[in-house]
């Protein structure tokens, strides 16, 4: 008994096992005679799916400082994951550009478009801040927030108009 790789006139492709000297069989497909096609074969070991792109390197200290021999690995490497995603569209999956990819997005990276998460819980100072422009706050803790409105570390703020007046 013998496994043998079969393909008909319209491209169907199959694989049977039967005895050398039996005949072909028909295409399950189409009914069509079929003629026997070189398999391709392996000599052992695993084989190994290349990385997706989120998983190669992002910066050039990852490169090794830009190494030949190993930028061109990775060059190979990219190459032969675009030839599987090309045959297999499946395995793509988000092609949109990589805008953060390290501390907290290293495990998921942001994608451009993604919605920026907030911070989790315990990350940063344990406290939200209502900001809206024109009143006067102070914040005594000495550490910055993440708040991205330009505030400084431990000083009031507000507009000029909120501001007591001083005589003299």
């Amino acid at each position: 008994m013998a496994i043998y790789e079969l393909a008909c006139e319209t491209g169907h492709r199959f694989e049977v096992i039967q005895s050398y000297t039996a005949p072909l069989p028909n295409c399950p497909e189409c009914g069509g005679a079929t003629r026997k096609i070189p398999s391709g074969f392996a000599l052992g070991g695993t084989a190994t799916v290349p990385p997706p792109p989120e998983r190669m390197p992002q910066t050039w200290k990852g490169t090794y400082r830009g190494d030949r021999d190993y930028v061109t690995d990775l060059r190979r490497t990219a190459q032969s994951r675009q030839k599987l995603e090309e045959k297999y569209p499946e395995l793509s999956g988000d092609r949109r550009p990589i805008v953060a990819h390290e501390g907290r997005y290293e495990a998921a990276p942001l994608r451009a478009g993604d919605a920026v998460p907030a911070p989790s819980e315990g990350a940063g100072h344990g406290h939200s801040h209502d900001h809206s422009h024109g009143h006067s706050h102070a914040h005594g803790h000495g550490h910055g927030h993440r708040h991205g409105h330009g505030h400084g570390h431990g000083h009031a703020h507000g507009s000029a108009r909120s501001r007591p007046a001083t005589d003299g």
